[in-house]
């Protein structure tokens, strides 16, 4: 619990995605149970979405609203990635960097003694140097992934010709060290798609690859997602790399399930009849709302599940190309695999669901945030990777024998054998057993709340506190 001995403020920017958003809220809220004070920066919008804050932690930690400027090209309303179509994600950066002068404005009515800032904003080390305030960098990515892109002169145009020139040099690993898997790369689909990403210049003005290697060159240190336990080697890796600390704040794994998960609703006769179920046999099913699944990719999972004969539970978002809930599916789809699995539309309690002991599996986009959420069980991993970093965690976990990746064509397609055969591979027989034993000493790490929540984030603190008192 919260101490009140402690002076240390420290200010939160996270990017406006929720997959950056709600790392970094835990991250805030691990900060705030030890005294540290804690500034959540976003946008009005944002916000209201975001977990209120504890009541025991109100005196530590508060959130910050700044008003996000409207910009051509970027709906109205539309404050975080959730809201956007891909191709109008670059405008939301626009809008993002606007956020200069409040942020400005802020640093210096309140002078943190850090700002820990997400990718994004690469104006920010101005900002931190002026006013004379420690800042770091945060990664919601797996140290893994930090290490593949490499260090700022391989982020941009300067190492890029050396390392990175062409799509197809994202389809090996890195040249660094002798401890990267050769396995894990992206895909060709995968690079055609996440070069020009994060190399190509965009409605902004500025590559990802830069707007990172501008923060990085700017900060004190860097935070990763990650522990020593998993991944010791590559966060070690990367500090030799970058020549600046690289901290592991822990998983920052969710220590409970929330009191919003436990409200009525079309969930309670799911929960229900995964009470029925044996132990360990039921894959839940899942891809998030950042990537926008086409109706052939819903259907063929949807086949493919009908055809692997196994008990699945699957929360899916009616996607906005169904005009309702019954072109959401194939037809006859629910009537087929009645008994056997349950489909319900819109939001799911996901960490009950994975707490429960009849779940044995998990479908699903290979988000780094999910692995960490699915391993603190111990489940195996059946991984159907689609953007960003996604394709280099299901990687990383097949390389560890934790899970199974679907099998999909050069264009990056697959149908409902693939689905069909990887479920039935990492559920039943001696490999899916293989896997079982794997998860559950993973369990022992991403599931140790002791080590997670106090150890890393205590000597995290220490790091933060020292610093600030020898600026």
């Amino acid at each position: 619990m919260a101490k009140a001995s402690s002076k240390l403020h420290v200010a939160m920017l996270p990017w406006s995605a929720f997959g950056h958003m709600i790392p970094f809220y835990q991250l805030s809220i691990a900060l705030a149970k030890r005294g540290v004070r804690v500034s959540y920066i976003s946008t009005s919008r944002n916000i209201d979405r975001l977990p209120e804050i504890p009541c025991e932690l109100v005196p530590f930690m508060q959130y910050v609203s700044l008003p996000l400027a409207e910009v051509p090209g970027l709906p109205n309303g539309a404050e975080a990635t959730v809201d956007l179509e891909f191709d109008e994600i670059p405008y939301l950066k626009v809008a993002y960097d606007l956020l200069h002068k409040p942020l400005k404005d802020f640093v210096s009515r309140h002078s943190p003694g850090w700002v820990i800032s997400d990718f994004a904003a690469h104006w920010l080390p101005e900002i931190t140097e002026e006013h004379q305030v420690q800042l770091m960098i945060f990664s919601v990515y797996a140290a893994t992934s930090l290490v593949f892109f490499g260090p700022p002169e391989y982020l941009t145009g300067e190492g890029r010709e050396k390392v990175r020139p062409a799509p197809e040099s994202l389809e090996r690993p890195p040249d660094w060290g002798t401890i990267f898997p050769p396995s894990v790369a992206f895909r060709g689909y995968e690079a055609a798609k996440a070069y020009p990403g994060f190399y190509n210049s965009n409605a902004s003005g500025i590559t990802d690859g830069e707007r990172m290697a501008r923060s990085i060159r700017g900060c004190r240190a860097v935070g990763v997602r990650s522990c020593s336990e998993f991944e010791g080697e590559y966060i070690e890796l990367y500090q030799n790399l970058l020549q600046i600390p690289v901290l592991p704040v822990g998983l920052l794994p969710p220590s409970k399930i929330g009191e919003e998960e436990n409200k009525d609703g079309p969930w309670t006769e799911a929960m229900k009849w995964l009470d029925q179920q044996h132990p360990q046999s039921v894959i839940y099913v899942g891809f998030g709302s950042e990537y926008k699944l086409t109706k052939d990719e819903v259907y063929e999972i949807a086949y493919g599940l009908e055809l692997a004969q196994l008990p699945f539970l699957w929360a899916l978002r009616r996607p906005t190309w169904a005009s309702d809930d019954s072109e959401a599916l194939p037809p006859g789809f629910l009537s087929r695999t009645s008994g056997k699995g349950v489909v319900c539309l819109g939001w799911a309690p996901q960490l009950k669901i994975l707490a429960h002991p009849s779940v044995g599996g998990s479908l699903f986009h290979s988000g780094w945030g999910s692995i960490i959420e699915t391993l603190q069980h111990g489940h195996n991993l059946i991984l159907l990777p689609f953007i960003a970093d996604q394709g280099l965690n299901a990687r990383v976990m097949v390389d560890k024998g934790l899970g199974i990746e679907v099998e999909r064509r050069e264009d990056g397609s697959y149908s409902r054998g693939d689905i069909a055969y990887a479920l039935r591979r990492a559920m039943v027989g001696n490999e899916a057993e293989k896997i079982r034993t794997r998860g559950r000493k993973a369990a022992t790490i991403f599931g140790d709340q002791k080590l997670q929540e106090e150890h890393y984030i205590r000597e995290f603190v220490k790091y933060l506190t020292n610093a600030a008192r020898y600026q």
